[in-house]
């Protein structure tokens, strides 16, 4: 069987657990050679990579802040040091802290814009440069912006720029034949929000209680998602939205 990424090469920033993790496996197990990018959490991302070349793929871990901007010039140069391309560019790497309007301050503010908006700018600016026609930009937002979550005003604004962003770039990119989307995953079962108890949490099933599929998803789910808005399966989808929620909005 043909795999969809075939001779393709990724970077995912964010990769060392979670959504990003999934998305980065899902990759490589499609062919694509992958860039793992990771902040803080190495053993991760070494794992991750160790999972990929056990499937019989190929990558690469990085250890990198994209907030700032050589960090995430570094993760790109990456790529091409390593694969000599980019095709396909995951901006998943982010920050969701919950505060009320009350409690939000200065620091709160920087350090989710930097991480979740300016870092994905600076690798997308980075990357551009390298992406030739066929290439996908994905960028992870979030159900959020449309089911507006009382005290993640601040994550919910850096979320709708993304979605602003995403917008901006698939008109600016696609006359280069290059698709840039948004994946907006719902209340997702990552390994960290099963070992917070989160799934059984009375916040979680708030969330379920207003999805009509009645469930939270999975990280599998979010990166089988990825792979297709990656691939030649949705050549002719640019600009979209595409939220990944079970039903909620």
């Amino acid at each position: 069987m043909s795999q969809k990424l075939a001779g393709k090469v990724a970077i995912v920033t964010g990769a060392s657990t979670g959504i990003g993790a999934a998305i980065a496996r899902a990759l490589g197990a499609e062919g694509a050679s992958v860039v793992v990018n990771y902040n803080t959490d190495q053993a991760g991302a070494e794992i991750v990579v160790a999972d990929i070349k056990k499937a019989g793929g190929n990558a690469v871990a990085i250890g990198a802040n994209i907030a700032k901007k050589e960090s995430a010039q570094a993760v790109v140069d990456t790529a091409i040091d390593y694969f000599d391309q980019l095709d396909i560019v995951v901006n998943n790497a982010g920050r969701h802290e919950v505060a009320t309007v009350e409690d939000f301050d200065e620091e709160l503010y920087r350090r989710t814009f930097e991480t979740n908006v300016l870092g994905t700018m600076l690798v997308t600016a980075a990357a551009v440069k390298h992406l030739k026609t066929g290439a996908s930009i994905i960028n992870l937002g979030s159900v959020t912006t449309h089911f507006s979550m009382p005290g993640s005003s601040v994550y919910t604004a850096s979320k709708a720029a993304i979605d602003g962003y995403t917008s901006v770039l698939a008109n600016e990119l696609g006359p280069r034949g290059i698709r840039v989307n948004a994946l907006k995953p719902g209340l997702t079962a990552t390994e960290n929000a099963v070992a917070n108890g989160i799934p059984d949490s009375d916040f979680a099933k708030g969330f379920i209680s207003r999805t009509p599929l009645g469930r939270l998803g999975t990280t599998d789910e979010i990166a089988k998602t990825a792979v297709f808005l990656a691939s030649d399966d949705s050549a002719f989808v640019n600009g979209v939205h595409l939220l990944v929620a079970g039903g909620l909005r």
